[in-house]
């Protein structure tokens, strides 16, 4: 059965993306389908950044120079930086993935580059971070995805008069973008060559070369040249996949749509008025606090409960759930993030059975919480520490075989007729998520 439903992902994401003039190797297939049932990752922003304790736009906001920025190379040195306990506490956290930052928009790289010397190789901690992180990920099984950004508040030849951010960074010539794309496409062969087997590419700042997110016009100033990246990275390693944070509808190419700060089909955050793909893989990413790099004013972190509802209700709409954190500049990593992590991971191991290996429920997140599902099982998620008694209708099932909480395998009462089913349960509102799983008979 479940080659079989493999089989018929990979027919129906094939199909879809020939219409988009992109056809996806079996490999590619295979690694959406690992993607798709892991539905938990780790986003980690860091870099040099991360020194004022402002978040990773602390360039753009502070105004600040490329010369004054450069110096921060100079006291960038993470003596506390632990691959394996980066990679352990993932592990432990139940995640499947990480997705690293290897050059956000400063342009920083955190790899041993040969076409940038702002790079970690001259800072004094002159170690290789995506070669420690790549080698551990392998080494424990958890699958790397690398994010780099498309924008740069440094360099000359990136299109920075048309672009809406960094332009107080001094610059003022004029960009050269055949220049800036073989800088990127030197710099991408490098992170596809030299580090293993990558799950994926995600990519951020195609943004800045639009209107603000809600315009009518999104149209870019510029031509990426997307056919060009995107053709390098499937050849380099096929099974790549790539994503895009845009904050637009899915472009050719592409195996993956991100929502930021947004589960798929909401706008709270005002940056995802694009709609969810209905035929490609989603992904959410959040923060536990406010801030995706260090931020030493932001104190406001999500509770376990907020995480667990996330984490849920992503996997209720078919989405994975990123979850970042901003590791300090000596290499730690809060421990406010650590302990969210931590009882994350200890919730997977009761309930990860309703989260792993299942697709979105046949109803959205409602009111009174979220239902994911497979073949064999529904899982009910009843999130609002309220409700006994639901009632469903259009049951996809043609008989229940057993109902019962998934804590402690205790029997739920239901009644099921004609495709409506309705459920009681005791109230438990010590528990983030009453789990009641229904065996079922299609």
């Amino acid at each position: 059965m479940k080659k079989l439903i493999i089989t018929a992902l990979c027919l129906v994401l094939c199909c879809s993306l020939k219409a988009q003039n992109y056809t996806p190797t079996a490999d590619n297939l295979k690694q959406r389908v690992w993607f798709s049932n892991a539905h938990f990752g780790l986003f980690i922003h860091w870099g040099p950044f991360s020194i004022p304790g402002s978040g990773e736009w602390v360039m753009n906001d502070r105004k600040l120079t490329v010369h004054n920025y450069t110096n921060l190379q100079d006291f960038f040195n993470p003596v506390d930086f632990n691959a394996e306990q980066w990679v352990t506490m993932a592990k432990s956290a139940g995640m499947k993935y990480i997705t690293l930052i290897t050059r956000h928009h400063d342009g920083f790289s955190m790899w041993d580059t040969k076409y940038s010397d702002f790079n970690i190789m001259n800072t004094p901690y002159k170690k290789d971070i995506v070669k420690m992180m790549a080698d551990e990920c392998h080494r424990q099984g958890i699958k790397l995805y690398l994010y780099y950004s498309l924008l740069d508040w440094r360099r000359e030849d990136y299109p920075h008069e048309t672009g809406r951010t960094g332009q107080y960074s001094g610059r003022k010539g004029k960009g050269d973008y055949a220049s800036y794309l073989a800088f990127m496409k030197n710099q991408l062969t490098e992170l596809l060559t030299n580090y293993g087997e990558i799950g994926g590419i995600w990519f951020d700042g195609h943004w800045d070369q639009t209107a603000p997110e809600g315009a009518s016009d999104r149209a870019s100033r510029i031509d990426w040249k997307y056919d060009e990246i995107y053709g390098l990275i499937h050849q380099l390693q096929p099974q790549c996949m790539i994503g895009n944070n845009h904050h637009l509808m899915p472009f050719a190419g592409e195996d993956f749509q991100m929502f930021e700060r947004d589960l798929p089909g909401e706008n709270k955050s005002g940056l995802s008025f694009q709609q969810a793909s209905e035929k490609l893989l989603l992904e959410t990413c959040e923060t536990i606090s406010n801030s995706w790099g260090y931020n030493l004013s932001d104190t406001l972190y999500k509770s376990k409960k907020d995480l667990v509802h996330m984490l849920v209700k992503a996997a209720g709409l078919g989405s994975n759930l990123l979850l970042n954190i901003g590791p300090m500049p000596n290499g730690k990593i809060q421990p406010e993030f650590q302990e969210r992590l931590a009882g994350l991971g200890d919730w997977l191991k009761i309930y990860g059975e309703s989260i792993y290996n299942t697709r979105g429920g046949y109803i959205k997140p409602q009111a009174w919480g979220s239902i994911t599902q497979n073949d064999q099982k529904i899982y009910i998620h009843i999130l609002d520490g309220k409700t006994t008694t639901l009632r469903l209708d259009n049951l996809p099932a043609k008989k229940i075989r057993k109902a019962y909480l998934l804590r402690d395998n205790s029997k739920v009462n239901y009644t099921f007729k004609k495709s409506n089913l309705e459920i009681k349960t005791a109230l438990n509102t010590a528990e983030p998520d009453q789990v009641i799983v229904l065996e079922i008979k299609n």
